[in-house]
Protein backbone atom coordinates (compact mmCIF):
# COMPACT_ATOMS: atom_id res chain seq x y z
CA UNK A 1 0.00 0.00 0.00
CA UNK A 2 1.63 3.21 -1.16
CA UNK A 3 -0.60 5.66 -2.27
CA UNK A 4 -3.20 7.56 0.35
CA UNK A 5 -6.09 9.81 -0.17
CA UNK A 6 -7.18 11.75 2.72
CA UNK A 7 -10.74 13.92 2.11
CA UNK A 8 -11.17 16.47 4.37
CA UNK A 9 -8.20 19.10 5.51
CA UNK A 10 -9.77 19.65 8.84
CA UNK A 11 -8.12 19.03 12.15
CA UNK A 12 -8.62 15.03 11.49
CA UNK A 13 -7.52 15.32 7.64
CA UNK A 14 -4.68 17.08 8.17
CA UNK A 15 -3.59 15.06 10.66
CA UNK A 16 -3.56 11.67 9.21
CA UNK A 17 -2.28 13.28 6.28
CA UNK A 18 0.62 14.45 8.80
CA UNK A 19 0.57 10.96 10.08
CA UNK A 20 0.85 9.18 6.59
CA UNK A 21 3.22 11.29 4.93
CA UNK A 22 6.03 11.03 7.93
CA UNK A 23 5.67 7.47 7.44
CA UNK A 24 6.93 7.71 3.79
CA UNK A 25 3.59 6.88 2.11
CA UNK A 26 2.57 9.19 -0.78
CA UNK A 27 -0.74 11.23 0.64
CA UNK A 28 -3.44 13.51 -1.89
CA UNK A 29 -5.07 15.92 0.34
CA UNK A 30 -8.49 16.32 -1.30
CA UNK A 31 -11.23 19.20 0.03
CA UNK A 32 -13.10 21.26 -2.54
CA UNK A 33 -11.67 24.47 -0.98
CA UNK A 34 -8.02 25.65 -1.93
CA UNK A 35 -8.24 28.44 1.32
CA UNK A 36 -9.75 25.16 3.28
CA UNK A 37 -6.74 23.07 1.90
CA UNK A 38 -3.93 26.25 2.55
CA UNK A 39 -5.36 26.14 5.77
CA UNK A 40 -4.78 22.40 6.38
CA UNK A 41 -0.75 22.26 5.09
CA UNK A 42 -0.83 25.25 7.46
CA UNK A 43 -1.16 23.05 9.98
CA UNK A 44 0.78 20.17 9.20
CA UNK A 45 3.70 22.46 8.56
CA UNK A 46 3.68 24.04 12.32
CA UNK A 47 2.91 20.60 13.82
CA UNK A 48 6.32 19.16 11.66
CA UNK A 49 8.15 22.68 13.54
CA UNK A 50 6.78 21.16 16.69
CA UNK A 51 7.84 18.22 16.13
CA UNK A 52 11.63 19.35 15.24
CA UNK A 53 11.15 21.72 18.05
CA UNK A 54 11.17 18.69 20.45
CA UNK A 55 13.86 16.82 18.66
CA UNK A 56 11.27 13.87 17.76
CA UNK A 57 12.33 14.56 13.58
CA UNK A 58 14.82 15.99 11.82
CA UNK A 59 14.73 18.82 8.92
CA UNK A 60 15.43 16.65 6.46
CA UNK A 61 12.46 14.48 7.80
CA UNK A 62 10.19 17.36 8.05
CA UNK A 63 11.16 18.61 4.12
CA UNK A 64 9.97 14.72 2.90
CA UNK A 65 6.58 14.67 4.59
CA UNK A 66 5.48 18.00 3.23
CA UNK A 67 7.49 16.62 -0.07
CA UNK A 68 5.19 13.83 0.01
CA UNK A 69 1.74 15.30 0.11
CA UNK A 70 -0.54 16.56 -2.56
CA UNK A 71 -3.50 18.96 -2.43
CA UNK A 72 -6.22 18.11 -4.81
CA UNK A 73 -9.45 20.05 -5.65
CA UNK A 74 -10.61 17.56 -7.67
CA UNK A 75 -12.14 14.40 -5.77
CA UNK A 76 -11.49 12.22 -9.05
CA UNK A 77 -7.99 13.11 -10.07
CA UNK A 78 -6.81 12.84 -5.96
CA UNK A 79 -8.35 9.17 -5.64
CA UNK A 80 -8.11 7.48 -8.98
CA UNK A 81 -4.94 5.65 -8.20
CA UNK A 82 -4.96 5.67 -4.28
CA UNK A 83 -5.00 2.13 -2.80
CA UNK A 84 -6.66 3.67 0.93
CA UNK A 85 -9.27 6.15 0.86
CA UNK A 86 -9.81 7.58 4.41
CA UNK A 87 -13.07 9.85 4.56
CA UNK A 88 -12.48 12.66 7.38
CA UNK A 89 -15.25 15.03 6.75
CA UNK A 90 -18.00 16.11 8.88
CA UNK A 91 -20.16 14.06 11.28
CA UNK A 92 -22.80 14.00 8.98
CA UNK A 93 -24.48 10.22 7.83
CA UNK A 94 -25.64 12.16 4.09
CA UNK A 95 -22.47 13.81 3.47
CA UNK A 96 -20.34 10.88 4.15
CA UNK A 97 -23.02 8.44 1.81
CA UNK A 98 -22.60 10.95 -0.99
CA UNK A 99 -18.59 10.63 -0.63
CA UNK A 100 -18.62 6.90 0.17
CA UNK A 101 -21.14 7.06 -3.44
CA UNK A 102 -18.38 8.77 -5.38
CA UNK A 103 -15.19 6.77 -3.93
CA UNK A 104 -16.91 3.84 -5.12
CA UNK A 105 -17.11 5.16 -8.33
CA UNK A 106 -14.03 6.91 -9.01
CA UNK A 107 -11.82 4.21 -7.06
CA UNK A 108 -9.74 1.22 -8.71
CA UNK A 109 -11.60 -1.74 -7.67
CA UNK A 110 -9.02 -3.25 -5.15
CA UNK A 111 -8.84 -0.27 -3.29
CA UNK A 112 -9.69 -0.15 0.34
CA UNK A 113 -12.48 2.96 1.25
CA UNK A 114 -12.14 3.56 5.53
CA UNK A 115 -14.01 6.34 6.82
CA UNK A 116 -13.09 8.20 10.37
CA UNK A 117 -16.23 8.75 11.22
CA UNK A 118 -16.00 8.49 15.30
CA UNK A 119 -19.87 6.72 15.57
CA UNK A 120 -21.94 6.08 12.40
CA UNK A 121 -22.31 2.92 11.63
CA UNK A 122 -19.79 1.67 9.12
CA UNK A 123 -22.35 -1.15 7.88
CA UNK A 124 -25.01 2.11 6.75
CA UNK A 125 -21.85 3.57 4.76
CA UNK A 126 -20.55 0.11 3.16
CA UNK A 127 -24.28 -0.07 2.06
CA UNK A 128 -24.09 2.94 -0.44
CA UNK A 129 -21.08 1.16 -2.13
CA UNK A 130 -20.47 -2.16 -4.02
CA UNK A 131 -17.12 -3.21 -2.28
CA UNK A 132 -18.79 -3.55 1.47
CA UNK A 133 -16.43 -5.74 2.10
CA UNK A 134 -13.56 -3.22 1.51
CA UNK A 135 -15.11 -0.81 3.93
CA UNK A 136 -13.86 -0.16 7.24
CA UNK A 137 -13.34 2.63 9.81
CA UNK A 138 -10.00 3.86 10.74
CA UNK A 139 -11.33 6.33 13.69
CA UNK A 140 -8.17 8.54 14.59
CA UNK A 141 -7.84 10.09 17.70
CA UNK A 142 -6.87 14.26 18.19
CA UNK A 143 -4.22 15.76 17.75
CA UNK A 144 -3.68 12.86 15.66
CA UNK A 145 0.12 13.19 15.36
CA UNK A 146 0.30 12.56 19.02
CA UNK A 147 -2.31 10.13 20.19
CA UNK A 148 -1.25 6.77 19.75
CA UNK A 149 -5.00 4.88 19.12
CA UNK A 150 -6.52 4.11 15.90
CA UNK A 151 -10.16 2.45 16.41
CA UNK A 152 -10.31 0.06 13.86
CA UNK A 153 -13.91 -0.80 13.24
CA UNK A 154 -14.70 -3.85 11.61
CA UNK A 155 -18.01 -3.11 9.58
CA UNK A 156 -20.82 -6.29 9.37
CA UNK A 157 -19.47 -7.37 5.56
CA UNK A 158 -15.62 -5.92 6.14
CA UNK A 159 -13.51 -9.21 5.12
CA UNK A 160 -10.53 -10.84 7.30
CA UNK A 161 -8.33 -9.31 4.60
CA UNK A 162 -8.95 -5.87 4.66
CA UNK A 163 -9.25 -5.51 8.57
CA UNK A 164 -5.63 -7.35 8.89
CA UNK A 165 -4.37 -4.49 6.21
CA UNK A 166 -5.49 -1.94 8.32
CA UNK A 167 -4.38 -3.54 11.46
CA UNK A 168 -0.78 -3.98 10.31
CA UNK A 169 -1.05 -0.38 8.38
CA UNK A 170 -1.61 0.82 11.65
CA UNK A 171 1.54 -0.17 13.17
CA UNK A 172 3.33 1.39 10.27
CA UNK A 173 1.99 4.88 10.89
CA UNK A 174 3.81 3.88 14.52
CA UNK A 175 -0.23 3.77 16.20
CA UNK A 176 -1.29 1.14 18.27
CA UNK A 177 -4.49 -0.52 16.40
CA UNK A 178 -7.63 -1.98 18.20
CA UNK A 179 -10.20 -4.12 16.52
CA UNK A 180 -13.68 -3.04 17.51
CA UNK A 181 -17.12 -3.97 16.30
CA UNK A 182 -19.95 -1.55 14.35
CA UNK A 183 -21.81 -0.46 16.81
CA UNK A 184 -23.37 3.14 17.77
CA UNK A 185 -19.93 5.01 18.86
CA UNK A 186 -18.35 1.94 18.67
CA UNK A 187 -16.38 2.02 22.27
CA UNK A 188 -14.36 5.15 22.72
CA UNK A 189 -17.36 7.13 21.67
CA UNK A 190 -20.02 5.18 23.39
CA UNK A 191 -18.07 5.80 26.72
CA UNK A 192 -16.45 9.16 26.58
CA UNK A 193 -19.88 10.82 25.05
CA UNK A 194 -21.99 9.52 28.10
CA UNK A 195 -19.76 10.85 30.66
CA UNK A 196 -19.55 14.48 28.82
CA UNK A 197 -22.89 14.13 28.66
CA UNK A 198 -23.28 13.54 32.84
CA UNK A 199 -20.59 16.80 32.98
CA UNK A 200 -23.20 18.62 30.89
CA UNK A 201 -26.32 17.51 33.38
CA UNK A 202 -24.34 18.23 36.42
CA UNK A 203 -23.63 22.19 35.36
CA UNK A 204 -26.79 22.41 34.05
CA UNK A 205 -28.74 20.53 36.97
CA UNK A 206 -26.71 23.24 39.40
CA UNK A 207 -24.56 20.51 41.15
CA UNK A 208 -21.52 22.32 40.49
CA UNK A 209 -20.10 24.67 38.34
CA UNK A 210 -17.40 24.44 35.00
CA UNK A 211 -14.14 25.00 36.96
CA UNK A 212 -15.65 22.69 39.90
CA UNK A 213 -16.16 19.78 37.41
CA UNK A 214 -13.56 19.80 35.49
CA UNK A 215 -11.18 19.94 38.67
CA UNK A 216 -13.17 16.79 40.14
CA UNK A 217 -12.30 14.77 37.21
CA UNK A 218 -9.02 15.66 36.38
CA UNK A 219 -7.83 15.18 40.32
CA UNK A 220 -10.28 12.96 41.73
CA UNK A 221 -10.14 10.43 38.24
CA UNK A 222 -6.34 11.55 36.74
CA UNK A 223 -7.52 13.16 33.48
CA UNK A 224 -6.04 15.27 32.04
CA UNK A 225 -8.62 17.24 30.66
CA UNK A 226 -11.87 17.96 32.05
CA UNK A 227 -14.84 16.47 30.38
CA UNK A 228 -16.46 20.19 29.58
CA UNK A 229 -13.43 21.17 28.36
CA UNK A 230 -12.76 18.25 26.39
CA UNK A 231 -16.50 18.86 25.07
CA UNK A 232 -15.03 22.29 24.03
CA UNK A 233 -12.19 21.02 21.97
CA UNK A 234 -13.42 17.98 20.45
CA UNK A 235 -16.98 20.94 19.32
CA UNK A 236 -19.68 20.80 21.02
CA UNK A 237 -21.62 20.07 17.59
CA UNK A 238 -19.46 16.76 17.20
CA UNK A 239 -20.51 15.62 20.53
CA UNK A 240 -24.15 16.63 19.88
CA UNK A 241 -24.09 14.75 16.66
CA UNK A 242 -22.71 11.58 18.32
CA UNK A 243 -25.07 11.45 21.53
CA UNK A 244 -28.08 11.70 18.97
CA UNK A 245 -26.24 8.82 16.78
CA UNK A 246 -26.52 6.59 20.29
CA UNK A 247 -30.14 7.73 21.14
CA UNK A 248 -31.48 6.63 17.84
CA UNK A 249 -29.06 3.55 17.65
CA UNK A 250 -29.53 1.89 21.11
CA UNK A 251 -33.21 3.84 21.66
CA UNK A 252 -32.17 4.00 25.32
CA UNK A 253 -33.10 7.58 26.98
CA UNK A 254 -29.78 7.40 28.98
CA UNK A 255 -27.83 8.48 25.83
CA UNK A 256 -30.50 11.51 25.50
CA UNK A 257 -28.62 14.71 24.82
CA UNK A 258 -28.27 17.28 27.74
CA UNK A 259 -30.73 19.83 26.88
CA UNK A 260 -27.62 22.54 27.56
CA UNK A 261 -25.85 20.37 25.21
CA UNK A 262 -28.97 21.17 22.42
CA UNK A 263 -29.12 25.13 23.66
CA UNK A 264 -25.42 25.98 22.90
CA UNK A 265 -25.14 24.09 19.70
CA UNK A 266 -28.54 26.21 18.56
CA UNK A 267 -26.98 29.18 19.71
CA UNK A 268 -24.10 28.68 17.75
CA UNK A 269 -21.52 27.85 21.19
CA UNK A 270 -19.57 25.17 19.69
CA UNK A 271 -16.58 24.96 21.91
CA UNK A 272 -12.92 26.12 20.52
CA UNK A 273 -14.01 26.00 17.17
CA UNK A 274 -16.15 29.07 17.56
CA UNK A 275 -14.05 30.59 20.23
CA UNK A 276 -17.23 30.14 23.40
CA UNK A 277 -18.29 27.42 25.21
CA UNK A 278 -18.15 26.30 28.05
CA UNK A 279 -14.74 28.06 28.19
CA UNK A 280 -13.95 31.27 26.43
CA UNK A 281 -11.06 31.35 24.00
CA UNK A 282 -10.78 34.59 23.84
CA UNK A 283 -7.05 34.58 24.56
CA UNK A 284 -6.26 30.88 23.19
CA UNK A 285 -7.14 27.71 23.59
CA UNK A 286 -3.75 28.20 26.10
CA UNK A 287 -5.40 30.48 28.14
CA UNK A 288 -9.43 30.02 28.44
CA UNK A 289 -11.42 31.41 30.70
CA UNK A 290 -14.74 30.13 32.11
CA UNK A 291 -17.33 31.46 29.76
CA UNK A 292 -19.29 34.38 31.16
CA UNK A 293 -22.92 32.30 31.12
CA UNK A 294 -21.41 30.35 33.79
CA UNK A 295 -19.60 32.41 35.88
CA UNK A 296 -21.59 32.81 39.58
Amino acid sequence: MKQISIIGSGTMGNGIAHAFAISGFQVNLIDISVPSLEKGMDAIRKNLDRQVAKALITEDIKALALKNIQTFTDTKSGIENSDLVIEAATENLSIKLEIFKNLDQYCKKEAILASNTSSISIGKIASVTNRADKVIGMHFMNPVPVMKLVEVIRGYSTSDEVTQTIMNLATKLNKIPVEVNDYPGFVANRILMPMINEAIYSLYEGVAGVNEIDTVMKLGMAHPMGPLQLADFIGLDVCLAIMNVLHQGFGNPKYAPCPLLVNMVTAGNLGVKSGLGFYDYSNGIKDPSIAKKFIK
